[in-house]
C-alpha cells in the first residue's frame, strides 16, 4: 500500500471514530461533519475524500455497532443453558443490556434514513440480517418442522415484539422503565412468547 493510501485509510478510521464518538454522545442530531473535519485534521471538504456521504460515515458507524452487539449477543449465547427457551431468553436480556449501554449509538441503526430514493447497500443489509442467527438457531431446534421461510417470520416477530418493549422502557419519558425491571419483563415475554409458540398445533 502506498504511503498515500496508507494515509487516507488511517483518516478514514478516523473519521468513523469520531462520528462514533459524536452519535454516542448526542446521537444522529450531534454529527456534523465540519466538526469531525476539525476533529481529524483535514479541510471542510475533506470528509467526503474518506466516504461517499454522510449516509456511508453513519452506515459504517453502525456497521461498528451492530459488530459489537453481535459479539454481546454471541456471549449470551454461550452464557448459561443449551435449552433453547432460556437461550432465546437470555439474547432477548443481552440486546436490552446493549441497548441500555450503547443507547444514542442503537437508537442511531433505527433512526437513520437514507437520503431519498437511495437505497440500503448490499453490505450494510446482510449485517443487519445476519444478526437473526442468534434468534433463528434455537427456534429452528425448537420448530424442526418449520421451513426457512416459516423460522424468518417467526425470528422477525419475536425480535420486532422484544424491541418494541426496549425501545419504549427506555425512553426518557413517562413511560421509561427501570433497566432492571425492563430486564424481568422482557425475560417474561421472552418466555410467554416461546411456550405460546410450542403450544400451538404445528
Amino acid at each position: 500500500m502506498s504511503k498515500a493510501l496508507e494515509r487516507r485509510a488511517k483518516l478514514r478510521e478516523a473519521l468513523i471514530e469520531a462520528a462514533e464518538r459524536a452519535i454516542a454522545a448526542k446521537g444522529l442530531g450531534g454529527l456534523k461533519t465540519r466538526e469531525l473535519a476539525q476533529e481529524i485534521g483535514v479541510a471542510n471538504g475533506g470528509v467526503y475524500n474518506l466516504v461517499e456521504d454522510v449516509d456511508e460515515l453513519i452506515l459504517r458507524v453502525g456497521s461498528r455497532t451492530l459488530a459489537r452487539l453481535d459479539a454481546s449477543l454471541s456471549l449470551a449465547e454461550i452464557g448459561g443453558a443449551a435449552a433453547p427457551r432460556e437461550l432465546l431468553v437470555r439474547i432477548a436480556v443481552a440486546y436490552c443490556d446493549f441497548a441500555a449501554d450503547n443507547l444514542e449509538l442503537w437508537r442511531a441503526l433505527f433512526e437513520h434514513r437514507m437520503q431519498p430514493g437511495k437505497p440500503v447497500p448490499e453490505w450494510a443489509i446482510t449485517e443487519q440480517m445476519e444478526l437473526f442467527r442468534h434468534i433463528y438457531k434455537p427456534l429452528a431446534a425448537l420448530f424442526p418442522q418449520r421451513s426457512p421461510a416459516q423460522l424468518s417470520v417467526t425470528a422477525r416477530s419475536l425480535f420486532s415484539a422484544v424491541h418494541g418493549m426496549v425501545a419504549l422502557g427506555l425512553e426518557h419519558k413517562l413511560i421509561a422503565v427501570p433497566i432492571g425491571a425492563l430486564r424481568s419483563e422482557i425475560a417474561t415475554l421472552t418466555r410467554a412468547m416461546v411456550d405460546g409458540l410450542t403450544a400451538k398445533k404445528e
